[in-house]
């Protein structure tokens, strides 16, 4: 087996103004909203962890800050529990080993391929993960999917096979493929596809597949290259799926079938179907929120 540069750093762009979720997000970052107990962000920090990823990258903007002081000490919240005898543990994800996070600034909204070009300093001349918080994965457990493992420690697990560039996708009935970025596929071998071409929102006539890209990439350096020099696209930004498209047949470019659930939480009902599932999954509350909704839905 080829050895591959391993994928070190993932790249978190958390710009966005959150503006379908106002006035919830007018001070308060939109990845911060909780889903049950922890925040939007949180999910994809443990899952970046889990995959083994060692630097996180936070692309942020005006008002972002809070994001960082998340993943801080708090020292007069952690004295005032430690006086009072409470379990500091729940507070262990929140603590990032020191410079393990970095933040840069997207000063202007030009869309997704610009947040990601405004970390190329960092990312330097590595292969990189990509994540979309908004975007939470959920792996299927209790089935022992790939050992329960999340999403990008899947495709983590596939890239150290095959390298090069990868997405991550899950399929979908065909006729809501028009709402997503579909790929066009080519050979199969068991969750991995080989990507021919990546088609954004297609008609559902024309379109290659029901594989949609899900919010988790793995790429080579060699697309901050391309998105250095590229036009805007849709809606009048710099697309990375434009970019990604000029490195299919360059380099080895495959998608990973997620063997797991997919919750929008950019959207509203998305966010409330997340927080219903994963409180249901719960040993401490699952029940009682069952009877819960029961109750509401017998009125």
């Amino acid at each position: 087996m080829t050895a591959h540069k391993p994928i070190r750093k993932a790249v978190f762009p958390v710009a966005g103004l959150g503006t379908r979720f106002l006035p919830a997000t007018k001070a308060i970052p939109k990845e911060l909203l909780p889903i049950v107990d922890r925040p939007l962000i949180q999910y994809a920090v443990d899952e970046a962890r889990e995959a083994g990823i060692e630097q996180i990258i936070f692309v942020t903007g005006r008002g972002k800050t809070a994001i960082v002081e998340h993943f801080d000490v708090a020292y007069e919240l952690e004295t005032t529990m430690s006086e009072r005898g409470k379990d500091l543990s729940v507070l262990a994800p929140t603590r990032a080993t020191p410079g393990d996070i970095i933040t840069v600034r997207q000063q202007v909204p030009m869309g997704l391929g610009h947040a990601i070009w405004c970390a190329r300093a960092i990312v330097g001349n590595e292969p990189f993960a990509i994540f979309l918080p908004d975007e939470l994965m959920v792996a299927h457990k209790e089935k022992g999917g790939r050992d329960g493992s999340g999403c990008m420690k899947q495709m983590v697990d596939a890239y150290e096979k095959v390298g090069g560039n990868l997405v991550s996708v899950l399929e979908v009935p065909h006729e809501e493929v028009s709402s997503y970025g579909v790929i066009d596929p080519g050979a199969e071998d068991g969750p991995l596809t080989e990507v021919r071409g990546l088609v954004e929102k297609p008609p559902i006539e024309t379109a290659p597949s029901n594989k949609i890209v899900s919010g988790r990439y793995i790429l080579q350096p060699e697309v901050m290259r391309l998105l250095e020099s590229q036009e805007k696209g849709a809606g009048g930004e710099i697309q990375l799926t434009d970019a990604m498209a000029k490195m299919i047949g360059t380099q080895p470019f495959h998608a990973v079938t997620f063997e797991g659930r997919r919750y929008d939480c950019g959207s509203k009902l998305g966010f409330v179907e997340a927080t219903l599932a994963l409180a249901l999954e719960r040993d401490d509350m699952g029940a009682e929120v069952r009877g819960m909704a029961e109750r509401l839905l017998a009125k």
